[in-house]
This record gives structure tokens, sequence and C-alpha cells, in this order.
């Protein structure tokens, strides 16, 4: 599975899943603009400082790698999300704040992309977009955060509806929908609050009894990308281990 030249752009790229992605995709020959919140990322990756909350610089990033990269972008990976450092709290306590946060990191961020990458797309007749949904994004979440289950929810529903809207001008539009993958300091807050019981639990219900890899989601993201799933459009995959 190769993607030589082609023109991949990923949010939150700067480390955990994203990271994993920007590897996989320059480790098979594609041309990867990232962007993250600070400098940091794979080498050979053209990174971005960036703030995906605001949805102007989100756009303005997208025209910058497409005249970098002398053209439209082939594959959209809307990465970036998370639950933004916030612990599990009763509603009541939830603040707007709080709540607007993780709304714009998850699905903001992915509706500005998607709309700053579509044109280009279009006019190219093809294209690729891979959002990053999650297990919240089916079911309750793990983490408890009502702003982080609906988002991600949101982002399922973002999905399917471009996926109708953009299939007739050849751009296909899925989800990978990760499991509890421990990649960053707030995936691995959340393992470490259950416990030893608490873990050996949760690996009961994984029916592979292994924690997922960062790797397993990027296989995910390029199997979405290439030409194996040209007849595939508006699906979400979970990768859970079979949970």
């Amino acid at each position: 599975m190769r993607f030589d030249g082609s023109i991949v752009a990923i949010s939150g790229a700067g480390h955990g899943l994203g990271q994993a992605i920007a590897r996989a995709f320059t480790e098979r020959g594609a041309r990867v603009w990232g962007c993250a919140p600070y400098a940091s990322g794979e080498p050979d990756v053209q990174m971005a400082t960036l703030d995906l909350t605001d949805r102007a610089a989100a756009a303005a990033w997208i025209a910058r790698v497409e005249q970098e990269a002398g053209g439209p972008i082939d594959v959209l990976v809307n990465n970036a999300g998370g639950v933004a450092g916030q612990v599990q709290q009763p509603i009541e306590d939830v603040t707007d704040a709080e709540w607007d946060t993780i709304l714009a990191v998850n699905l903001g961020a992915a509706f500005a992309l998607c709309r700053a990458a579509a044109r280009g797309m279009k006019r190219a007749g093809r294209g690729r977009i891979i959002t990053i949904s999650s297990g919240a994004g089916l079911q309750a979440s793990l983490t408890g955060i009502q702003a982080y289950a609906s988002a991600k929810h949101a982002v399922v529903g973002l999905t399917r509806q471009l996926a109708h809207e953009l299939g007739p001008y050849g751009i296909t539009v899925n989800s990978v929908a990760p499991g509890l993958i421990i990649s960053n300091p707030d995936t691995l807050r959340q393992w470490d609050s259950y416990g030893a019981s608490g873990q050996a639990a949760m690996m009961e219900r994984v029916a592979l009894r292994r924690m997922g890899r960062p790797e397993d989601i990027a296989n995910a993201v390029l199997f979405f990308a290439s030409p194996l799933a040209d007849f595939v459009n508006g699906q979400v995959l979970p990768v859970d281990g079979g949970r």
C-alpha cells in the first residue's frame, strides 16, 4: 500500500494518534502536512502551530497546504480532539466554557477543515476525508464527559452527512472510532483512574485481551485512504479489539 506523492493533511499530528498516522503516511511516500497547538511531530512532516478553535486560522492552514503542495489535498484526516484536560463531573457543574471548548476542538475543528478542503477536492473530482471519532460517538463515553460524548456523536453525524453531500464529486468521507488507547496524558489519566481491578475488568471486555496501539488506528486510516476503500463511504469503523 503506497501513497507516493499524495498530499495528506492531518490535524492533531503532534503526538499520539495523529503522530502515528503521519508516520504511517510518510513511510509510504506521502507528502504530509500536520498541525498541532505546539511545535512537535515527525521529522518528515511539515508542521504548523495552530489553534483549531480559530476557524479562520484552520481555513488559512488548508489554503497554505494547498499552496505549498501545488494542488488540492488528496487526504484530510480530522484527528484533533480529546477532552481538553477535563474530567467527569455532574452536568449541573459543567460550565459553558468547558462545554464549548470540547465541542470546538472536536466538532468545530473538523467542520472548519472539511469546509476549507472541500472546494479543492471538488475541483479535482476526488478526495478522501477521514474523521477520528470514538467509541464515545457510538454509545455513552467511558470518560463520563457529556460534551465529549456529544461532540463525538456529532462527528459521526458530520461524517455521514458529508459522505452524501460530497460523494457525487468523487470524495469519500469515513470515520475511524478508536476504543481506549493510551496515547496522551488525558487517556493515561483515564486509564490510571480505573485502578488495577478496573483495568483488569476492562481487558476482560476486549475480545483480543490487549490495549490498542496508535498504529492500529493508523492502519484503519490507511485503509480508508487507499484504493481498497474506493466504494466505502459514510462508514464508521470501530477499532477497539472487539469490545
